[in-house]
């Protein structure tokens, strides 16, 4: 029976939503590592007859962005819910890769000035790939040798500078949060935000316990 009702609130044994960000939005956040099986989750959570190409359009209009978010990893979310969630779960996920940081030698003004460099750029011209966001900051003379890189641009991920922007053939690009999510609900506070994502766990996920939701969130009981 638990298995049958879990089945149905993920939208697995039941298809409630016909478009792919109604799926998004119902479950909170879809675990994205890899970009092809991101889209397959929605996918099996829509009527038959849905495509990839109907996930892909969703994604490159900015109806889904792809970030890194809960436990630091890649995470498919909603325009509306990307800040009230950066803004929940950031600060845990950046404390959490604090040795790694100091092992890179990535301080607080690298990251600003890191973050700085990446949105000048993406206001002055097109969405960037990762390659053009690493030749940006080595002519602002911030190295990217080695693991810099892929941490510059998750902290500007979590620092809710960036997020997927449209594919550039088979490359995946970055653009301003600023420009795909222009406009966002009220701003919540903490306790309204734990809220409001424990919300969306319990009824897509349940039933499920407390232990369930803080692996998945990556936020202490």
């Amino acid at each position: 029976m638990i298995a049958d009702r879990r089945l149905r609130a993920q939208q697995i044994a039941r298809h409630d939503f016909t478009a792919p960000a109604d799926v998004v939005a119902w479950l909170g956040a879809v675990q994205a590592q890899a970009y092809g099986a991101a889209k397959g989750a929605v996918g099996l959570r829509l009527p038959e007859g849905a495509t990839d190409s109907s996930i892909e359009e969703a994604l490159t209009a900015g109806a889904i962005l792809r970030t890194h978010a809960l436990r630091g990893t890649w995470q498919l979310v909603s325009p509306a819910d990307i800040r009230w969630m950066l803004a929940l779960v950031s600060p845990r996920v950046i404390a959490r890769f604090a040795t790694r940081h100091r092992q890179l030698e990535l301080d607080e003004a690298t990251f600003r000035r890191s973050n700085t460099a990446i949105e000048r750029s993406l206001r002055q011209g097109h969405d960037l790939t990762r390659e053009e966001i690493a030749a940006v900051l080595n002519r602002t003379r911030i190295s990217t040798v080695g693991q810099r890189l892929a941490h510059l641009i998750a902290r500007a991920e979590l620092d809710g500078v960036i997020c997927s922007g449209p594919r550039r053939g088979k490359k995946g690009t970055y653009a301003l949060v600023d420009q795909r999510a222009p406009t966002s609900p009220r701003a919540l506070s903490r306790d309204e935000a734990l809220a409001e994502l424990a919300r969306r766990y319990f009824r897509s996920r349940g039933p499920a316990t407390i232990a369930d939701f803080t692996w998945w969130s990556g936020l202490p009981p």
